[in-house]
């Protein structure tokens, strides 16, 4: 077959952000405007793409088997030599940084709008992973969005037709050239790359229970999202959790009306369940797989800032750690401080970053980050290059298999030694943008002004001294980048602190998240409500961001 030049014209706003190009799926089907953005990447991260191997899959939402036919097409007129398609289009995007990794691809397209909901009337999204298997750097997206402006033309095979339904070699001769699509199993190679990971016989043992100790009841919920038959593969099957334990399991292309986020409200249904004390642990997924929550007996909740403070301080719980020794640990910047004072304590390198696993990434390559975590339930370690919702599931049991504790005294344990980081965050979706950016701009120049250091603020029984704000600025250690206007942080004397952000995740409007934190010594009241010990400080950000005056919204959205 030959491939034909199309012509096309440019569209607005096709500007990836930090988990690439996300829009309602309505804008994805107008006329040539995939096809565009397709053909931007491939002209952007391979200027003469013959020879290259790229990795195609995505969390199976609406619209993503038209993409994956779309980039095979336009692959093939590219002069891309080889793809590797997960089995119908599906892999989960820490797999498809895994089999980037193990084949040693060129890159990856992850077609995937993350947390976001799914269906003709929601969301969908493409990015591009580069060749350590994580999210494509700034560099690369600006080079993609540069071509998207001025793009006059895409190539394609327009008869090419490949089959994903079946796995196996697909080899066809492209304008006189060999062009191969290999269909795989989505979950063999990711599976692999768990078992060197982990102990599955102690995971086994702990889930099985002895004379000793009762069997501990898991209850994993894939959200109807890609983590479906990777869960069923190796909770059920290799683990011996009973298959009723893993529900909403079948990847649907609307997630079955349910909306992929694994957080407090969105996953509901996992809570109720949780609560009535049956279960000794209980896990959600997002949509495609790189988030997680992680639930206690009785729905006892632990923070994404403390899970990733809990794993830190027992790493030697995991065989793959014994190995390869522990470097140093990193979060993002909104993300509570508790792994902070584990670094500290284990005398590791620590790092605060922008919002963005690429950040972590870099660190990773140049061999000085293991573990590291986001609070939008994100958290990773060096074995890929994203975020990896299963692996932080089986972290948290081989640790529970190796200490014999359960959720909740794992959790207070480390409370008790390190003192709690009382942490939370709101999230107010879908706000108008111009009113969001003018509220931060005008929090902006309030905070940093020199008139309020030492200022008193009060809430109730609780006050605050004004320290110090910004806006934060990271310098990447490796590559010497500089990032700006990642968040308006306040910080007060006594430790306490609150950040404002605009998210660059959603497909519209604006998400303003507002992040609080409050540190409590062990001999404190670590066990009090995070919701009750944060009030004072939310009423106050509130106050002093105006965010009722400018949004209109009265109560958040989310609250985790």
């Amino acid at each position: 077959m030959n491939s034909i030049q199309v012509q096309t014209k440019p569209y607005d706003g096709q500007k990836p952000g930090t988990s690439g190009l996300r829009k309602a799926v309505k804008v994805f089907q107008q006329p040539n405007y995939t096809e565009n953005f397709i053909q931007a990447i491939l002209s952007a991260v391979q200027p003469s793409a013959e020879g290259s191997t790229l990795v195609v899959g995505g969390d199976g939402r609406y619209f993503g088997t038209e993409a994956v036919d779309l980039i095979i097409k336009i692959a093939a007129a590219n002069g891309v030599k080889k793809l590797i398609v997960g089995h119908k289009g599906i892999l989960s995007t820490p797999a498809v940084s895994c089999i980037i990794r193990k084949y040693k691809a060129t890159g990856g397209i992850v077609l995937t709008a993350s947390h976001n909901p799914g269906g003709p009337d929601r969301d969908f999204g493409i990015k591009y992973n580069t060749s350590n298997g994580g999210p494509a750097p700034e560099s690369v997206t600006n080079a993609i969005y540069e071509l998207t402006k001025n793009i006059t033309s895409y190539n394609i095979v327009p008869n090419l037709k490949c089959f994903i339904d079946y796995c196996g070699l697909q080899i066809f001769k492209i304008d006189g050239k060999e062009f191969v699509v290999e269909v795989i199993d989505s979950v063999v190679d990711y599976l692999q790359l768990m078992k060197s990971i982990f102990d599955f016989d102690a995971i086994r043992k702990l889930i099985k229970g002895s004379e000793n100790r009762a069997p501990f009841n898991i209850l994993i919920d894939s959200m109807n999202g890609v983590t479906g038959p990777y869960v069923k593969k190796i909770f059920v099957d290799e683990l011996n959790a009973p298959s009723l334990n893993a529900i909403n399991i079948i990847p649907l292309t609307d997630f079955g009306g349910l909306h992929p986020d694994p957080n407090l409200t969105y996953a509901s249904d996992l809570v109720k369940a949780l609560q009535i004390g049956e279960y000794d642990l209980g896990a959600a997924f997002d949509g495609d797989g790189d988030r997680n929550m992680i639930l206690g007996k009785k729905a006892f909740f632990i923070n994404p800032s403390d899970s990733l403070a809990v794993l830190a301080n027992n790493l030697e719980c995991i065989p793959y750690f014994k190995v390869n020794g522990v470097k140093g640990f990193a979060r993002s910047m909104p993300t509570g401080a508790a792994v902070d004072r584990v670094a500290a304590k284990c005398g590791k390198e620590f790092f605060e970053v922008p919002t963005g696993w690429k950040f972590f990434g870099n660190l990773m390559d140049a061999g000085r980050l293991s573990l590291c975590g986001e609070e939008s339930f994100g958290t990773g370690s060096d074995h890929i290059r994203e975020k990896d919702g299963i692996w932080a599931v089986l972290a948290w049991l081989s640790v529970l298999a190796n200490t014999g504790e359960s959720v909740e005294t794992l959790l207070t344990n480390h409370w008790k030694t390190f003192g709690r980081n009382f942490f939370t965050r709101y999230d107010y979706e879908n706000c108008e943008s111009e009113p969001s950016n003018q509220m931060m701009l005008d929090l902006e120049k309030k905070v940093t002004s020199s008139s309020i250091v030492g200022q008193k603020f009060v809430f109730g029984s609780k006050s605050y001294v004004f320290k110090e704000a910004d806006n934060f600025k990271y310098c990447d250690p490796i590559d010497k980048s500089v990032t700006t206007k990642q968040g308006i942080r306040v910080l007060f004397e006594d430790g306490s602190r609150f950040v404002f952000r605009l998210s660059g995740t959603g497909s519209s409007g604006a998400t303003i998240r507002l992040y609080a934190e409050s540190y409590e010594p062990p001999t404190s009241n670590i066990l009090e409500d995070a919701q009750v010990a944060l009030k004072p400080l939310v009423q106050i950000a509130l106050e002093m961001s105006k965010l009722v005056q400018f949004t209109g919204r009265t109560a958040p959205t989310v609250v985790t």
